[in-house]
Formats: structure tokens, sequence, C-alpha cells
């Protein structure tokens, strides 16, 4: 930017100043927060079922005539229990990873120079658009 201090100017009367300001520069990194493993484990448990089982027996009575009672059983048949295990899905686990973006807000304080100029007397200042009398 160049002031000019009066219409009338010299190059040697004319001064140059450099106005900074700070600008914010975001820069993202990835980090590793979390290590995860993932297994399955099996345990045992035991079951207990009650299970109703039935059979069949032949019956032999005879009665004597004294009123006496003698009795036989002949087992014919019966049930019995049979155990076969086999596996089944009874449920299914889904792992995946998932990208989630959110925005977040950064505050922060930057510094900016800007031009002020002092004068004594009666003089008119022409900048920016702007004509300001001191």
């Amino acid at each position: 930017m160049h002031d000019k201090q009066n219409s009338t100017h010299n190059n040697d009367e004319e001064l140059t100043l450099e106005l900074h300001k700070e600008e914010l520069e975001v820069n993202k990194k990835i980090i590793e927060t979390a290590t995860v493993n993932v297994y399955k484990r099996t345990y045992t448990v035991e079951k207990q079922i009650l299970v109703p089982v039935t059979y069949e027996e032949l019956i032999i009575e005879k009665r004597s005539p004294n009123e006496e009672v003698e009795t036989k059983c002949i087992p014919l048949s019966e049930e019995r229990i049979e155990v076969t295990k086999h596996p089944i899905i009874f449920e299914d686990v889904e792992i995946y990873k998932e990208k989630i973006e959110e925005h977040m807000q950064i505050n922060e304080t930057v510094k900016e120079e800007k031009i002020h100029i002092d004068a004594v007397g009666d003089i008119s200042i022409m900048g920016d658009n702007q004509t300001s009398t001191v």
C-alpha cells in the first residue's frame, strides 16, 4: 500500500508499509485410538431335560382258590433315549467399520495489522475509498 503525504509528491517521500495478518491453517492426522480383537470362545454348559418314556409289560396274574395272587411281569418293549448333538446357527453377528463425519468448530484468535495515521493540523486523509478529516 502506498500512502502519499501531500498531493504534490516526490518519489523520495513515498513510504511503503507491509501489513501482516495471521491466517489459520488446519491440518488433520489419523491416530489409532483402539485395537480390537474379535474371536469366538466355546463354553460348556450342563443341560438337564426331563423326557417322558414309556414301556410295555405283559402281566400275568394267577389266582389260587385261596385268593393268593401270583403276578409275573414280562417286559415287552420300552422307549430308550438316544441323544445326538448337531450344531445350528442361532445368531449372526456382523462386524464392520463405518466412517462417520462430524463437524468440529475450532475457535482461535488471530492477529491482523491495520494502518493508523495520526496527523496534527487540519488535513484531509484519503484511503480505502474513504475520506476523513482529522
